[in-house]
């Protein structure tokens, strides 16, 4: 059986959990997320902890078993905690502006680039060059961490662009004579 599969997840003060044939419903002070179970994988909720067993001895199942046991404790850990992406931006004249529900970008272009939030997802931008991407779905804010850094991401010889904020960019030699 899956090593992560194995490892019941402890539901914390605060956050219910509701389980049917076809979904699982986690809600938390951070919102509710939902996900739909799948057929190779049993859900149980034994007094606060939740356990994940295959449905048959198949890889495939085991392998199963682990990924939404990984997936759910993402969600457990989303509506209690929450998730947050940090993105910095590296270049002279580059800024960042969040307005409500939109990212206003000025990064090099001969217009500002604006990406318009989905809903659940808060952005901040404590200084002109940071941007926080937070909400309870880890999957969704990795996404828009990753859409925001493709608008101009770290080029190879003067690294600028847009990093997140542990991402080293190794530099290039320029052409030597």
């Amino acid at each position: 059986m899956s090593r992560v599969g194995k490892m019941p997840i402890a539901v914390p003060q605060g956050v219910d959990v509701a389980i049917t044939a076809e979904q699982i419903s986690v809600k938390g002070s951070l919102g509710t997320l939902v996900r739909q179970v799948n057929s190779l994988v049993t859900v149980k909720n034994d007094g606060g902890k939740l356990t994940f067993t295959p449905v048959n001895e198949s890889a495939e199942a085991n392998a199963m078993s682990g990924t939404m046991r990984a997936l759910v404790a993402n969600m457990v850990n989303g509506v209690s905690k929450g998730f947050e992406k940090k993105l910095n931006l590296v270049g002279v004249g580059y800024r960042a502006q969040a307005q409500g529900q939109k990212l206003n970008l000025q990064i090099g272009f001969s217009h500002p680039v604006v990406k318009e939030m989905p809903a659940g997802i808060k952005v901040e931008t404590p200084t002109q060059t940071e941007i926080l991407i937070k909400g309870a779905d880890r999957q969704v804010v990795g996404q828009l961490a990753a859409e925001v850094r493709a608008f101009r991401p770290p080029e190879p010889y003067k690294g600028k662009g847009i990093r997140y904020s542990d991402e080293k960019v190794s530099l290039k030699e320029t052409k030597k004579k």
